[in-house]
C-alpha cells in the first residue's frame, strides 16, 4: 500500500491499494492511516472512492463518486406505471442517466423492505441514489420543539437514504427570522454537529449537505454552507446553481462567475472536493426576494452551456440533479452540452 499525503485544509491522505483507492479526511494534518485491514468486505466497491471521517472518536467510511454523473430529482416523469422509486431507478439507466434524487420533501415515506429493494436495483443498474429532505425545516426556529423536528427529519433522511444505498443527501437548513446571519449561522453549526454525531454513533455513512439557498429570506448563501463545511465533520455543500443565480437577482450565470464558485470552494475546501461534489440545477423565476419558481431551463435566462463548459474544464466530479419541472428532459440536455463541451 502507498500513502501519499496531501496537506490540505481538507484531505489529509490518499491511500490507494491496487484499482481501491480511498481518502482519509483528519483533523490534523500530517497524518496517513492505514485504514485497510479496518474495511471490511462490503465496503471494498471496485473503482469507488471513500473518505474515512472521525467524529469524536467514530469513524465513517463515506463514498465519492468517480467521474461526473446526470442525474434526476424524483422519478422520471416517462416512467411507465406505476411510477415507483424501483421503475424511476430502471428508467433513469435506460435514458442513459447515472443518478436519481429521492424526493422526501413531502415526508420521509419508505419502509425498510423497500429502500433494501431500491437498493438492490440501483446497484445493479449502476444508477447513484441521493436524497432530498422535507421542506419543513427550520433549525432557526424560536420554538425548541420544531427545531427538535427538524433535525429528527434530516436524520429520518439519511437512516432512509443509507439503507436505500444512498450517497449523499440534501436539505434547506432554516430562515433567518428576524436574528442576524452569525447567529443564525452558530444554531444551524450545533444542530449539524448533533446529526453528524447521532449518524456516526448509527454508522450511518452518508454525506450530510446544507443547499445554497435561492430566497433571500433562507440562511444559505455560498459562504455559509462553505463554512460549515470547515467547520463541522462529515459536512458538506450542495451546491445550488439555479438558487445561487435567483439569490444574487441575476448573477451567477456565466462561464467566468461558474468558474469562479468552483474556485473559490477549492480555495476553502481543498482540491479534493471537487471531486466530490453534489449539485442541482434547473432554470428559474426570480424577483426582488430572490426564488419564485422553478422553470425549464430552456424558458428560462439559465445559461446551462455555460455551466456544462465549467463543470467539464475544471474536470467537476460528483453528481449534478436536474430540477426542471420537465427533470430528465432538463437532465439529458445539461449532459449533451457537456458532453459536447
Amino acid at each position: 500500500m502507498t500513502v501519499v499525503t496531501a496537506k490540505t485544509p481538507y484531505f489529509i491522505a490518499k491511500i490507494m491499494s491496487g484499482d481501491m483507492f480511498y481518502l482519509h479526511k483528519s483533523c490534523s494534518y500530517g497524518e496517513g492511516w492505514n485504514v485497510w485491514d479496518k474495511l471490511n468486505s462490503k465496503t471494498r466497491v471496485k473503482g469507488s472512492l471513500y473518505i474515512r471521517n472521525p467524529v469524536e472518536g467514530n469513524e465513517v467510511l463515506k463514498k465519492v463518486i468517480n467521474g461526473l454523473l446526470f442525474g434526476t430529482a424524483g422519478i422520471p416523469l416517462s416512467t411507465p406505471k406505476p411510477a415507483t422509486s424501483v421503475n424511476g431507478v430502471l428508467r433513469v439507466r435506460e435514458l442513459g442517466l447515472n443518478a436519481m434524487e429521492l424526493e422526501f420533501v413531502r415526508g420521509v415515506k419508505m419502509s425498510d423492505d423497500l429502500a433494501y429493494k431500491v437498493r438492490s436495483v440501483s446497484e445493479a443498474a449502476k444508477v447513484v441514489l441521493t436524497a432530498h429532505a422535507p421542506y419543513y425545516i427550520n433549525l432557526n426556529s424560536p420554538e425548541k420543539a420544531k427545531v427538535e423536528a427538524s433535525i429528527n427529519r434530516i436524520l429520518e433522511t439519511a437512516r432512509v437514504a443509507y439503507k436505500a444505498g444512498g450517497w449523499s443527501i440534501v436539505f434547506h437548513p432554516a430562515y433567518y427570522g428576524k436574528d442576524s446571519a452569525e447567529l443564525v449561522y452558530e444554531r444551524v453549526k450545533e444542530a449539524l454537529k448533533v446529526i453528524v454525531r447521532t449518524l456516526s454513533d448509527e454508522g450511518v455513512s452518508v454525506w450530510i449537505r446544507p443547499e445554497t439557498s435561492g430566497g433571500l429570506a433562507e440562511f444559505g448563501s455560498l459562504e455559509e454552507v462553505v463554512r460549515l463545511s470547515q467547520e463541522v465533520e462529515g459536512v458538506l455543500p450542495c451546491i445550488d446553481f439555479a438558487h445561487m443565480h435567483a439569490r444574487s437577482r441575476g448573477e451567477y450565470n456565466s462561464y467566468e462567475e461558474f468558474m469562479k464558485v468552483f474556485n473559490y470552494v477549492e480555495k476553502e475546501l481543498g482540491k479534493d472536493i471537487l471531486k466530490n461534489m453534489h449539485m442541482h440545477f434547473s432554470g428559474i423565476e426570480y424577483g426582488e426576494k430572490g426564488e419564485i419558481r422553478h422553470l425549464n431551463i430552456q424558458e428560462s435566462d439559465f445559461k446551462y452551456v455555460d455551466l456544462a463548459k465549467a463543470l467539464k474544464d475544471y474536470s467537476i466530479e460528483g453528481i449534478i440533479i436536474s430540477e426542471s419541472p420537465n427533470i430528465e428532459d432538463d437532465a439529458l440536455l445539461l449532459k449533451k452540452a457537456y458532453d459536447l463541451s
